[in-house]
């Protein structure tokens, strides 16, 4: 098997490929520019690279692929922060997570050598919710990022119903690892405690999110390539959500320090969704997936990560979008 993975610099996208490599699984990866700095380029050792921009560069996309004939491609790419996507950027996260990769599928769809399209989804596509979201209760999305990822997951589903195109579709929970942006929660609170600055904790962080680490999300991508039904869209997360003021929390007491001293409440977003959380069972059913990386124990990696590069400390955690 050889794998292709799309938006390849990406953390998520990066544990992935540690994983393709510790089971010598032959893959490559396509993503929009070079590797990064070191404390955000995890990547195996022996990682193939490619920097293209599946938008501006399809064709140059496409005749690599062509060159390299992957069995299965996984699909990372992606315009991904949702309170990003309103207003002005709007435009952009269509762009890419609608038009683009719908251009890419249409093209991929009269390429003999592709046996599985494994498209990366958002547990947003269900909108807030009040028990474990199920499959098929999408398209409730509250902000653009989250109509976006829908959309193009809509069109998969077609061209399954109506071509047999081999794609699944994974939607986890959030999804957390070394090498994340530093905007995102968990890196942002860990640089926060560490350096003695404030982190700005909207709403109090009532808002209920459901965490997930990236090892184990790599492991379920891997069960559904190899023991998922195509055509099949799966959830992925933990059981349960928690509170982002119960992982602050706890990444305060991972730190040692304490949360007056670290943490500075302001109002919630007026796009805020009051709940994320996923149920499994089919991901369990199909592949017998089940998570191993307590929340406890993923902050305790990542503090150790953010104390590994303490250039960290010092770089922006604030949102830079990017089309």
């Amino acid at each position: 098997m050889k794998v292709a993975i799309l938006g390849g610099g990406g953390c998520f996208a990066l544990n992935f490929a540690r994983l393709c490599e510790s089971r010598g699984i032959e893959h490559f990866g396509i993503g929009r520019s070079g590797p990064k700095a070191a404390p955000f380029w995890l990547a195996p050792k022996e990682y193939r690279f490619w920097a293209l921009h599946l938008v501006d560069q399809l064709p140059e996309t496409l005749a690599l692929l062509d060159a390299e004939r992957p069995d299965v491609i996984v699909n990372f790419a992606a315009q991904g922060e949702g309170a990003a996507s309103f207003g002005d950027n709007a435009p952009d996260f269509f762009r890419t997570n609608t038009w683009g990769l719908s251009r890419l599928v249409f093209k991929l769809m009269h390429r003999d050598y592709i046996s599985r399209f494994l498209q990366i989804g958002t547990s947003e596509a269900y909108g807030p919710v009040t028990k474990p979201a199920k499959e098929g209760e999408d398209g409730k999305g509250t902000s653009p990022y989250a109509i976006s990822k829908q959309a193009f997951d809509d069109t998969l589903k077609t061209m399954f119903r109506l071509h047999k195109f081999p794609m699944n579709i994974v939607r986890p929970s959030n999804a957390y690892t070394p090498g994340q942006q530093l905007y995102r929660v968990i890196p942002k609170a860990i640089v926060s405690a560490l350096s003695g600055k404030k982190l700005p904790l909207h709403g109090g962080g009532k808002a209920e999110k459901s965490y997930i680490h990236a090892t184990d999300l790599s492991k379920a991508l891997l069960d559904v390539v190899e023991r998922g039904k195509v055509g099949k869209v799966y959830n992925c997360g933990p059981t349960g959500p928690v509170a982002i003021r119960t992982v602050v929390g706890q990444v305060a007491e991972a730190c040692g320090v304490e949360w007056d001293d670290m943490v500075e409440e302001v109002p919630d977003r007026p796009w805020q969704d009051a709940r994320y959380w996923l149920d499994s069972s089919e991901l369990a059913k199909d592949t017998f997936w089940t998570p191993t990386v307590g929340l406890a124990k993923g902050i305790s990696g990542m503090v150790e990560w953010v104390r590994q590069y303490p250039e960290l400390l010092t770089l922006p955690t604030n949102y830079e979008h990017r089309a």
